[in-house]
């Protein structure tokens, strides 16, 4: 994927420039709008996993108020930079403490945005649950004394993170995983505009694996596209290039590990799980989990299930606790094998 900068990303080059192209999170954008519209625009707080549209919507929402004038009335601070207590008294303080220079803003159509006479200026803190909590003790005081000229709007990804004095100052809003059909959508737009070949069975997958995160996607396609080059045969986007850009195990690696558990003897399966580990670089987190997906697709006795899902999940808590990898192998078999003898 290409564009006149070659330093452009699909993530930045097709982010929503309105609020009406933010996909995944109608029900948000409809109550923020609301708030726009009568003049009664509160502190914000958007926390949710990455991704999501966090930053998205709070930027397009930005540009519907102010148009041209964006620049001078907010103020962008995300965790590359500095976000100790000397920031939030010095720079977050200086640019909240003065009065906005234009008096309204403008949308697309060149009117303002906001009832009243005023507009208020909007600072936007992204990622803030990385601030440090002396920050964001010093930052409460500030949203309460300039409300009148200054509006807050916070970004995080876990909101237990953030100060709960702080959190009380703000209207909540949860962003969750964007859901597959508007991901679908948007990744269309950027293929048909891109002119990227891709099967539909890699699309898929794509979507799936993303997790309704769209910054996960659109970097996956760039990914392989870019692998592909301008030299190459196949210039189709299939389903191993998806998975080997991901990472991911593909689906029919860890059919293959489970069919040989549920049929072959201890021996065997071990042998071929190890083959799969060494060859394919399967790390065993992710056997696990695939073996949960596609059990769950099994008709089995809520037994059987139950003691499959409680014991992968003490092999899983060892795994994370550093337990010596050949004996946690031998541990999942031996758990699949030994639950397996319910259902006879």
């Amino acid at each position: 994927m290409t564009d006149k900068k070659p330093d452009s990303l699909p993530v930045e080059k097709y982010r929503p420039t309105s609020l009406n192209e933010v996909k995944g999170q109608e029900e948000i954008v409809t109550t923020v709008r609301k708030f726009v519209t009568s003049g009664k625009l509160p502190h914000l707080l958007f926390y949710g996993p990455p991704g999501t549209g966090k930053t998205s919507t709070i930027i397009a929402l930005a540009r519907e108020i102010y148009g041209p004038n964006y620049k001078n009335m907010v103020l962008e601070l995300n965790a590359s930079d500095d976000r100790g207590i000397d920031v939030v008294r010095n720079q977050i303080k200086n640019f909240a403490s003065t009065r906005q220079i234009f008096g309204m803003g403008s949308n697309s159509n060149g009117g303002s945005s906001m009832k009243g006479e005023r507009l208020f200026k909007l600072i936007i803190l992204d990622e803030a649950d990385s601030m440090t909590n002396v920050a964001q003790n010093s930052l409460r005081r500030i949203i309460e004394k300039y409300i009148k000229n200054c509006r807050f709007c916070i970004l995080a990804n876990y909101s237990h993170k953030l100060n709960p004095a702080l959190i009380s100052r703000c209207t909540r809003f949860r962003f969750n995983p964007i859901n597959e059909e508007s991901i679908r959508e948007r990744m269309k737009t950027v293929i048909l505009k891109e002119k990227v070949e891709i099967e539909d069975d890699a699309l898929d997958s794509l979507l799936t694996l993303s997790n309704g995160d769209m910054r996960r996607a659109l970097n996956v396609l760039q990914a392989c596209k870019a692998a592909l080059g301008q030299d190459s045969v196949n210039n189709v986007i299939d389903i191993d290039m998806i998975y080997d850009c991901i990472g991911a195990p593909h689906p029919q690696d860890i059919e293959n590990c489970l069919d040989s558990i549920l049929k072959d003897d201890w021996t065997t399966s071990y042998l071929t799980l190890l083959k799969y580990k060494n060859v394919k670089g399967l790390a065993l987190i992710d056997l696990i989990t695939g073996f949960i997906e596609l059990l769950g697709k099994y008709k089995l006795k809520s037994k059987t299930r139950l003691e499959i899902l409680k014991n992968l999940s003490d092999i899983e808590y060892g795994i994370s606790r550093g337990g010596n990898d050949k004996i946690q192998t031998s541990a999942i078999i031996g758990v699949i094998k030994d639950a397996m003898e319910f259902e006879k």
